[in-house]
């Protein structure tokens, strides 16, 4: 088994790979984010984990940034390069924050919050 050396790093990148997030990219999204941290030379740096579901299907493609505890809705390929340059210069991709951690989730709308119930 291969295991990684994690000092260094400074975000965990949960990527969802469940249906609905595959439906929308969510192969895509993963690979993107892969590329980007390569091209920025951030192995050490940022680590990502593909999910299966992170629970927010409508929200598709969710990645969840630790351990800043952020999570993101409706990355794209295009997205996702611009989210590890963002989380490279401790900032945060702002037009698709889903959800902020304080003590506690607090989602950026109301909308967001609302959420579907699990079947």
């Amino acid at each position: 088994m291969t295991t990684w050396n994690l000092q260094g790093t400074v975000s965990h990148l949960l990527i969802c790979n469940g249906s609905s997030c595959r439906k929308h990219k969510g192969e895509e999204v993963a690979d993107a984010i892969e590329d980007e941290i390569e091209k920025q030379g951030a192995e050490r740096q940022i680590h990502t984990t593909v999910t299966r579901c992170n629970g927010r299907c409508s929200d598709a493609c969710v990645v969840i940034s630790y351990p800043e505890g952020v999570w993101y809705k409706e990355i794209t390929p295009k997205s996702a390069k611009a989210l590890v340059r963002k989380v490279l210069e401790g900032e945060r991709l702002e037009d698709n924050v889903l959800y902020t951690y304080d003590g506690g989730l607090i989602a950026a709308t109301e909308k967001d919050a609302k959420g579907k119930k699990k079947k």
